[in-house]
């Protein structure tokens, strides 16, 4: 049975209000997981935590505004991961009503797929780059051995982000979208 969950005088789609499948679900709150370490890795180096850090032999001093840089990218780089739950719930189906103009309206699945595609195959090149880069240069900021190994440890779970984020958007695009 179809429960109609559009604005009034509105019809909801008969594909929207479907639920997920379960490995979906898991997969994409799984998403926010994966990228935290690395978040939690660089507010620990802002805040000055003996993380084995070093620049050329030299102990890591971060000025303000690379501070501010740093904390910013852990900040939005867990909150587009937590977007990818967007994909598995209902409140990913219709945006808020609190939005000017579009509040309350179906967000377009090809808009919504088109995005999170997007998204996970930049994810998947940025951070596929930075692991070659890894494996080639190995430790060249000259970091201590632990310290090395803390980075890779909390920076390799990067790499599932994309390919969860693309699996939890093809669930998202069967359940969603027209064939």
């Amino acid at each position: 049975m179809h429960v109609d969950t559009a604005p009034a005088g509105r019809t909801a789609h008969p594909r929207d209000g479907r639920p997920a499948p379960t490995w979906a679900v898991r997969a994409a709150h799984l998403i926010p997981l994966v990228t935290l370490p690395s978040g939690l890795w660089r507010l620990a180096l802002v805040a000055g935590v003996p993380i084995g850090a070093s620049a050329f032999g030299e102990p890591v001093h971060l000025g303000v505004g690379e501070s501010v840089y740093i904390v910013s990218l852990s900040l939005v780089s867990e909150l587009l991961a937590l977007l990818s739950l967007g994909l598995v719930q209902p409140w990913g189906e219709v945006l808020p009503r609190r939005l000017p103009l579009l509040g309350g309206r179906r967000v377009p699945p090809a808009f919504a797929v088109t995005t999170a595609t997007a998204g996970a195959v930049a994810v998947t090149l940025i951070f596929g780059y930075a692991a070659w880069g890894v494996v080639v240069k190995g430790n060249d900021l000259d970091f201590s051995p632990a310290g090395f190994a803390l980075l890779v440890a909390c920076y390799a779970p990067l790499l599932l982000w994309g390919p969860l984020l693309l699996a939890v958007t093809a669930a998202y695009r069967r359940r969603r979208c027209r064939d």
